[in-house]
């Protein structure tokens, strides 16, 4: 009899093309799918996880669910997969769920933080160094902008296969934490890209190249174009998933 698993667990993302399974790229999916069929004597296992992070992308907190034999000691298989697990992808718990809970589905809202640092480091790798900081007062009054019920597509990628592109941001704040800052956004979900062109646009307006009060003219454009270019994939983390 199988039984539904949530796994929690946490990514670099430097080293893969994102989360998901791709034919001639490493990927999070891949990985995790590949031990777990190992320690169930080649039988096959699938996950799927809760979003589909872009390559680069990192995740702090991310869940994805499988079904497996119902009274599997979930201590065991998380310490075999810390094992088998390369150094870059962690499992933090595995644990049993009602057979409707899915991964992606079943999410109510996520929340993503983009790392920035002011001061040349050598160990803050997954975090954008800008030389110049920006007015981070400019940014959050821009960020307001952002909250509500809206249309994204132009903070979204060209050419994706969602059905819609309405979503419904609930929180948008930088923080500041001595050298380094981030970006924090909730939603109920996200287009892809949507995050980084987000950033990229709200540092234009730090930066004084945009004005605050053109970010509701860029959203209602539903164009790409309107907006900025976005930031580099590495200062990026999926940071928490509700369910």
């Amino acid at each position: 009899m199988k039984q539904r698993f949530f796994i929690e667990l946490a990514y670099d993302g430097t080293n893969y093309c994102g989360w998901q399974r791709q034919p001639n790229a490493p990927s999070v999916q891949a990985e995790v799918e590949d031990a777990l069929t190992k320690l169930h004597a080649g039988e096959t296992i699938g996950v799927l996880g809760c979003g589909r992070t872009d390559t680069g992308v990192h995740a702090h907190f991310f869940v994805a669910h499988t079904d497996l034999d119902a009274g599997t000691d979930v201590l065991q298989l998380r310490y075999k997969l810390n094992k088998i697990l390369p150094k870059d992808v962690a499992v933090f718990r595995v644990y049993p769920v009602e057979a409707t809970m899915h991964a992606r589905f079943s999410a109510t809202e996520r929340t993503y933080r983009y790392f920035i640092h002011g001061e040349k480091s050598a160990f803050l790798r997954n975090s954008l160094y800008l030389p110049k900081m920006p007015d981070i007062e400019v940014m959050n009054r821009a960020a307001q902008h952002l909250l509500g019920t809206q249309d994204f597509t132009s903070l979204s990628k060209l050419h994706t296969d969602v059905k819609t592109n309405i979503c419904t941001v609930t929180k948008a704040i930088w923080v500041q934490d001595d050298a380094q800052w981030y970006f924090e956004i909730t939603a109920d979900r996200f287009l892809r890209n949507m995050v980084r062109a987000t950033v990229g646009t709200l540092l234009e307006a730090g930066l004084g190249k945009i004005s605050e009060q053109d970010i509701p003219a860029i959203l209602a454009a539903k164009d790409r174009k309107a907006a900025k270019v976005s930031v580099d994939a590495k200062g990026l983390f999926l940071w928490n998933v509700k369910y």
